[in-house]
């Protein structure tokens, strides 16, 4: 048998070591003899192995004649069948533990396999699985875990197959077991385009966790000697980043199925990230779903679906998520804000997805957040527009099927009452003046109409009179029926049949003039309106006046001239691309409005041109005036405004403003002054349910 081993490393020294040095090495490596479990035999052989080749480098002549031999390329040594385990030891011996493995492996196969019981084969079986052993801790220096693998698992096998060495097998087996988290890593940390250890990895990782009870590690039993709950932690943040973020999504929903919770929210982050990164915003709805069944212990979910919910363009439903949040410092962080709560969230959520949710994943780069470019997206933009019709559809569907459940349960009990008059026994009536006075209470109950009525359209006001008379004709029934004198008197019909006339005769009369009058409104609802105190210092026509000569300034001007004007009103800017004038027209509105109302001049009414969520901050910042007995009386004039940005769902322009604010006591005492020329303010328009509106504004830019 010929092996890959030469004189010099067989004793263990250099090619250019000097006889006393190869003496002093062979003296060593006689007295280290390997004591794993070797026959007598072979060690008797392994020792004269060496004293050959001691005297071979030791007498000139020799070992000039071999070093010829090395330089023409001859390296291997060839060795006699009796002595070919003990060369396979000494090549084990030099550092070649896989060539030795290999060999020692083939040697134990067929045709050459030993004689069965002979020291031959107890030898060879001993050598190949220190061998094994070895050559996986060697491949382990080199961070080959996977090829580490493979050599403990082939000596295992191979000791199975021969039925000896038990103890040692075991241990092999341990190594194993202990190996897997780096045989793991090694897999998946390959080039994907090895997609076939990119699988195999991506099994032994869900069977891993699996196994161990989840991300939790809940089967205590599993793994517990080498690799506890910290270590496991610290091994999967390593391996994260070698997976893609679909394969992260799989493998999580399906330890989730399996009852991990852990699991469950890195699902929710992986879906938000892939989500985010990829403008799939119906990926942020998957994310939401999970995170709102999670029942994780100190979990404070809130700021997390607000983050979604504001990705999602749903404002004020963000900022009551946070307002919810069970975490006061965030809370006290938001409430101290210098700027508005919007631009506190976005922050919140920008941090958020920078450090926590776009980190760890393969296929993503983990690079500044844009919450701009997101809502700026197309796809983003008519994904929005899409969920906002479907949730129109929605309510209409649902208040419909409402009113054909009232309307059908109204037919229902009318239809009952008929029943009741066709039933009727004449001979059981009553004398009829004994329902007079009772009768005239229902009337007057039923035809108490409030003006309100009077001012809806003309077919509106007719079914509401249908409606009306539909009620009347049920409510008279009960009332007969409460009364038990139901089939007593035939003038019970004719009174109920007058009733009905009568009622259809005032609801003709109020149809003829609201006509007239709903046309009239109606013009005249073509335009702004504003309106006036009633002890105003302009007339409406010089207000109307001085708006045509001076459109840029319209309510400020007039704001200027006459602090009795306390509301006003706007139609809605439902213009699918509204121009910079009709912007500036909508923001003076909100600036004068908000002037007045925090000086306790008039109410807030500006719901059609302004959220809800940025109308609300006004009245807690008033509450919060009235609670320290102050009011603020604010000056502000728009010098200058440009158009930022503008898409089919959201506006941003940036204006200068001259603005004033004095803060004075209840009892008129001046406390405080701000003047800012100018102050540099960014407004954010939304469009919504068919109309702009303003959303939010970050001042002091």
């Amino acid at each position: 048998m010929e092996l890959p081993l030469d004189h010099f490393r067989l004793i263990g020294v250099s090619p250019s070591a000097t006889s006393e040095e190869i003496l002093r090495a062979f003296q060593l490596r006689l007295d280290k003899t390997p004591d794993e479990g070797f026959t007598y035999e072979v060690l008797t052989q392994r020792s004269e192995l060496l004293r050959l080749t001691a005297d071979l480098l030791t007498d000139p002549e020799s070992r000039r004649e071999y070093e010829n031999l090395l330089l023409n390329g001859n390296s291997g040594l060839d060795f006699s069948s009796n002595r070919e385990v003990a060369g396979l030891i000494l090549l084990w011996e030099s550092g070649s533990p896989k060539e030795a493995f290999k060999i020692t492996r083939k040697a134990l196969q067929p045709p050459q396999t030993p004689a069965l019981g002979s020291s031959r084969e107890a030898d060879l079986t001993l050598l190949a699985a220190l061998t094994a052993r070895d050559s996986a801790v060697q491949e382990q220096q080199l961070r080959s875990y996977s090829n580490a693998a493979d050599f403990l698992h082939e000596g295992i096998q191979l000791l199975q197959r021969m039925g000896k060495l038990g103890d040692i097998r075991k241990e092999l087996e341990e190594d194993l077991v202990a190996l897997l988290p780096y045989r793991i890593l090694d897999l998946l940390s390959r080039d994907l385009n090895d997609q076939e250890s990119h699988k195999k990895g991506l099994s032994m990782l869900e069977n891993l966790i699996i196994k161990r009870g989840g991300l939790e590690g809940n089967n205590k039993s599993e793994y517990k000697d080498y690799l506890n709950q910290q270590e496991f932690e610290a091994f999967f943040q390593q391996i994260k980043p070698f997976l893609t973020v679909q394969e992260q999504i799989d493998l999580f929903l399906e330890l989730q199925k399996r009852g991990s919770l852990e699991a469950g929210f890195l699902a929710f982050l992986s879906l938000t990230a892939i989500g985010f990164s990829r403008r799939k915003p119906e990926k942020l709805f998957e994310a939401r779903k999970i995170l709102k069944k999670l029942n994780l212990s100190g979990l404070d979910s809130m700021p997390l679906v607000g983050c979604l919910d504001l990705l999602l363009a749903d404002i004020d439903q963000a900022s009551a998520r946070f307002s919810s949040s069970s975490d006061e410092n965030l809370r006290d962080w938001l409430n101290s804000y210098p700027g508005n709560k919007l631009e506190a969230i976005c922050i919140f959520c920008k941090n958020w997805l920078e450090n926590d949710v776009l980190v760890g994943y393969r296929d993503i780069d983990s690079k500044e957040v844009d919450l701009d470019s997101w809502f700026e997206d197309r796809e983003i933009q008519e994904f929005i527009e899409k969920l906002e019709k479907k949730s129109n559809k929605i309510l209409i569907r649902s208040n419909l099927q409402n009113q054909q459940n009232d309307k059908e349960s109204s037919i229902n009990k009318t239809e009952d009452f008929d029943n009741l008059l066709g039933n009727i026994d004449e001979r059981r009536l009553p004398w009829p003046g004994g329902l007079k006075q009772d009768y005239e209470k229902v009337e007057t109950k039923e035809f108490e109409f409030n003006d309100e009525y009077f001012k809806k359209k003309p077919i509106e006001f007719y079914n509401f009179l249908i409606e009306k008379i539909a009620e009347l004709k049920f409510s008279f029934g009960e009332f007969l029926k409460d009364k038990e004198i139901i089939n007593r008197s035939p003038y019970l019909i004719y009174i109920y049949a007058f009733l009905i006339l009568f009622a259809f005769g005032i609801g003709i009369g109020f149809l003829r003039n609201n006509l007239k009058k709903s046309i009239k409104d109606e013009s005249i609802s073509e335009k702004p309106l504003v309106v006036i105190d009633k002890n105003q210092k302009l007339s409406e026509i010089d207000i109307i006046q001085e708006i045509k000569k001076n459109p840029s300034t319209k309510l400020n001007s007039i704001s200027e001239k006459s602090a009795s004007i306390i509301s006003y009103e706007f139609k809605e800017l439902n213009t699918a691309s509204p121009s910079l004038e009709d912007i500036r027209y909508l923001i003076n509105g909100w600036l004068l409005s908000k002037s007045n109302y925090l000086a306790g001049k008039s109410e807030i009414n500006i719901s059609k041109i302004v959220s809800k969520g940025l109308i609300d901050r006004t009245i807690e910042e008033r509450k919060n005036d009235i609670k320290k007995g102050i009011y603020k009386e604010i000056n502000s004039k728009i010098r200058k405004i440009d158009l930022e940005s503008q898409t089919a769902s959201r506006i941003v322009v940036l204006v200068e403003l001259s603005y004033l604010e004095k803060i004075v006591k209840n009892s008129g005492e001046f406390v405080n002054e701000t003047s800012l020329n100018p102050l540099k303010v960014k407004y954010i328009l939304g469009f919504s349910n068919k109309s702009w509106k303003l959303v939010d504004f970050v001042s002091g830019l």
